[in-house]
């Protein structure tokens, strides 16, 4: 299963400061170029500003939830902290649970809940995710900055 809640007995979120911030903090790899690419095109959809897209790279990004998230889990798969960190949802079932909060994918987000549209989706969404650095991959090696110019090769 994909989603963990925190709201059994001895499970709370111990850093609400970081999650009061917004409705969703999206954890991605702040280090891989199609997780900044697909970032900034979800960043352009969040016409109400109810997204936290922040790099789980910096541990600072991290909130202290019990369970904790694992660096290794996140490194796998985008985790979606919703409801002040009473929900984690990963992979597929993050982007379903942020395509509600999208107003231009609001109205297709139910057809992501159709018989089978999960198990696909989640299927697809891990091998993007083990590929990813294959898809988009860096220059000569190297990934630059966000915001930073790669050095030609002239």
């Amino acid at each position: 299963m994909h989603t963990h809640h925190l709201n059994a007995p001895g499970c709370t979120p111990k850093s609400a400061p970081l999650l009061l911030k917004s409705s969703v903090l999206v954890l991605f790899d702040g280090e891989c170029p199609l997780c900044r690419a697909s970032t900034a095109a979800l960043k352009k959809l969040d016409w109400l500003g109810w997204l936290d897209f922040r790099s789980f790279r910096d541990p600072k990004n991290i909130p202290d939830l019990v369970p904790p998230l694992r660096i290794e889990a996140m490194d796998a798969e985008m985790h979606a902290v919703f409801g002040g960190g009473h929900t984690v949802r990963k992979g597929f079932a993050a982007f379903r649970g942020l395509a509600w909060r999208l107003p231009p994918l609001a109205p297709i987000a139910p057809l992501l809940y159709l018989p089978g549209v999960g198990w696909i989706g989640q299927k697809v969404y891990l091998w993007v995710a083990r590929n990813r650095l294959k898809l988009v991959p860096c220059k000569d090696g190297v990934c630059a900055l966000p915001g930073a110019r790669v050095p030609s090769s002239d």
